[in-house]
């Protein structure tokens, strides 16, 4: 499933390529026929991205709601597009530019008061500036559950997925076992920073990347996978070179050095 970064790096360019243009609008695979005609040929005001979940503002108060889940993904097109491909949910197609949407979890018209009912939902999202950082406080530092498991609570921190949690735990040095109780407030909020930078990062170059360029010698445009991650998936800690524990915590795989990480 796609983490915060990328869901937030589609609003930022659908926003800056559709927003206020009079958008064309359909489904061909058909799942979406009702709503796609509501929206066809209104103008598209503003995108945003709280964790996970995309909205698109419409006229007249229509909201569209996309999440991707596990399948989804956009595609992007020149204008132009092509024909679509495979079972495409929605076609929207501006001046110059067009996108089409397959698989996603969600796509529907809300209004805004289910808008924000699912925002009430959700924990706070490292990438938005009215984050409530009390809140995902008050709620780690209260719960008896893993650290671990915990940040990938939607409901506690928003947008953060399986690669960013091993990452900013281990950049901490805090074991993904411990409960939240246990944290104390600078160390819940060096956690915090950790996961605020590193998402930033990932919206700038579009791809996860935790590991210091400068360490490696490349830019980040030019780091492969292995490079930009630090223990996620490794077999060695790039600290202290003992082998990187695998085991799976809140239904994932999770990864950690036991000794840097004790």
């Amino acid at each position: 499933m796609p983490e915060g970064h990328t869901i937030h790096r589609v609003s930022r360019d659908h926003r800056k390529w559709y927003a206020g243009q009079r958008l064309s609008v359909s489904s061909p695979q058909g799942r979406f026929t009702s709503g796609a005609t509501e929206i066809d040929g209104t103008v598209l005001g503003r995108v945003e991205a709280h964790g996970k979940h995309l909205f698109y503002e419409w006229e007249a108060e229509r909201i569209l709601h996309i999440h991707l889940g596990l399948y989804g993904k956009f595609r992007n097109h020149r204008c132009p597009p092509p024909e679509p491909r495979g079972a495409v949910r929605l076609r929207v197609i501006g001046e110059a530019r067009a996108f089409d949407l397959n698989g996603p979890t969600a796509c529907e018209l809300i209004t805004p008061a289910q808008r924000e009912t699912i925002v009430a939902r959700l924990g706070a999202d490292p990438l938005r500036k009215d984050a409530d950082v009390e809140r995902a406080w008050q709620r780690i530092s209260r719960s008896r559950a893993a650290i671990g498991k915990l940040l990938l609570d939607q409901s506690v921190i928003a947008g953060v997925g399986n690669v960013y949690r091993a990452e900013a735990l281990f950049v901490n040095r805090i074991d993904p076992a411990r409960t939240g109780s246990t944290l104390s407030r600078d160390e819940f909020d060096r956690l915090w920073q950790t996961l605020v930078d590193m998402l930033r990062i990932g919206v700038k170059y579009n791809r996860i990347i935790t590991a210091d360029p400068e360490s490696i010698g490349k830019p980040p445009s030019r780091m492969n996978r292995s490079e930009r991650l630090l223990c996620y998936a490794k077999a060695v800690c790039p600290r202290c070179a003992a082998a990187i524990k695998c085991w799976e915590l809140g239904a994932r795989k999770m990864y950690a050095c036991p000794k840097c990480q004790a």
